[in-house]
């Protein structure tokens, strides 16, 4: 197990971005496939993109062109870009691995969206 740290979040009117940040205190982000997860209130955790050791990504369909996923292995950092936010985004936003979470989860980043 690592200790994973997200960050990044906060208070965005509707159609702006936020970039979110998770760093890890090992390697985990350098050789396991990362998600990001979030979690609404009220609702379960749902996985929102995912990012692959080649290279490759995909998103639910919900954010699908609109957030960005990607990985700097230098810092150990996985990071999720997300444009055009809507009010429906907003959610505590966990990373781990994927598709299968498979270590412990870190406290989250909260995001908010003001209509």
């Amino acid at each position: 197990q690592v200790r994973l740290v997200e960050s990044g979040g906060g208070l965005v009117q509707a159609g702006g971005s936020l970039r979110l940040s998770c760093a890890d205190s090992g390697s985990i982000v350098n050789f396991f496939a990362m998600g990001w997860y979030r979690q609404a209130p009220g609702k379960s955790r749902e996985s929102v993109a995912g990012i692959y050791p080649g290279g490759s990504t995909n998103y639910a369909d919900s954010v699908k062109g609109r957030f960005t996923i990607s990985r700097d292995n230098a810092n150990h950092t996985v990071y999720l870009q997300m444009n055009s936010l809507k009010p429906e985004d907003k959610a505590v936003y966990y990373c781990n691995t994927c598709p299968t979470p498979i270590n412990s989860w870190g406290q989250g980043t909260q995001v908010t969206v003001s209509s």
